[in-house]
């Protein structure tokens, strides 16, 4: 069931996305403070993931839910995920961006992948949180994030969150991502090609329950592939970022026995200069046609108006405060 409510998601975001790139821009001012909860006449482009990802179907949803909603007209696109959509967001490419929330912390600090560079973005919500999912052949000898030396990983695609989690994952194990693993920098549809064919030994994967290609590949290959834990590294990634907890992935998701695992929560990100009446916009529709949203993905059921506004280190726009109250 969760595989055919995955497939349809996938349907309904391919659907309503559009592609990247120019776009309308939008009343410029973003000072917030009482301003119009209006949105403005417009088209804004929404930066998502890997299509067989959480953040791509959701990211469809979002776009036909502010379409249908208010006088924005949005498109999503398929990107590489957050260090991507994070560059892009500041440049202009996209309006509104998915990533996650340690990523998002490295570019308000000018830290990890952002080399120095201090980017002048903002939160409109922190949403559901990505789950670490950590799958291997069960063939491969893998137990643990340490018996990957020598195997041949896939880490996610080029400047994804994924691929910062990845790295910080086998660095907590005492690996190296580009001298002790073979690290196999793929898309989702490629790392569920390459775990089928036994081209790769296995994946690190951080994203959304359930991910569409993780399905598919639980649902194929069944007890050719396992999942690992991978709480013991918990302590040390902490060191690295405090986002990092402790979560399970349940065991209805992939029909397998439950499996705890490290969790990150997800942002959704705008640049400080997006216009105040629109974040307040979007941000107030996520919360009042939340219910609409949860029909695209059963990831969105844990987003919270509670815990919306705890974005920190990244500020929370003016607008979207405005939004929550």
């Amino acid at each position: 069931m969760l595989r055919k409510y995955a497939i349809g998601a996938i349907a309904l975001a391919l659907a309503v996305s559009g592609c990247g790139g120019k776009r309308t821009p939008t009343t410029p001012d973003a000072s917030g403070g009482g301003a119009s909860c209006e949105a403005s006449d417009g088209r804004i482009t929404i930066a998502t993931g890997n299509s067989g990802g959480v953040y791509f179907v959701v990211g469809g949803g979002l776009a036909k839910l502010i379409s249908d909603n208010s006088k924005l007209k949005a498109s999503s696109a398929e990107t590489g995920a957050s260090v991507q959509n994070i560059q892009q967001l500041v440049s202009g490419t996209y309006d509104i961006a998915f990533s996650l929330a340690d990523t998002a912390a490295d570019a308000v600090n000018g830290t990890g992948a952002f080399n120095g560079k201090k980017e002048k973005i903002a939160a409109l919500s922190r949403i559901y949180p990505n789950y670490t999912q950590v799958l291997v052949r069960a063939d491969s000898g893998i137990n643990s994030v340490a018996d990957m030396k020598g195997k041949r990983i896939s880490t996610g695609s080029p400047k994804s969150g994924t691929e910062v989690i990845a790295g910080r994952l086998l660095k907590s194990a005492g690996l190296n991502i580009d001298s002790d693993v073979s690290a196999q920098r793929l898309d989702l549809t490629k790392t569920a090609d390459g775990m089928k064919d036994g081209s790769i030994d296995g994946l690190i994967w951080s994203g959304g329950l359930p991910t569409p290609q993780i399905t598919d590949i639980t649902t194929s290959m069944k007890d050719r592939v396992k999942f690992i834990d991978i709480t013991p590294l918990l302590p040390e990634m902490k060191k690295i970022s405090p986002v990092y907890d402790k979560a399970q992935i349940p065991a209805a998701t992939y029909g397998v026995a439950e499996v705890p695992t490290i969790v990150v929560p997800n942002l959704l990100l705008v640049r400080e200069d997006f216009a105040a009446n629109n974040a307040c916009a979007v941000t107030k529709l996520i919360f009042d046609k939340k219910s609409d949203l949860e029909k695209v993905h059963p990831a969105v059921k844990d987003i919270s108006k509670d815990k919306a506004s705890a974005t920190d280190p990244v500020p929370l726009h003016p607008g979207a405060k405005q939004a929550l109250g």
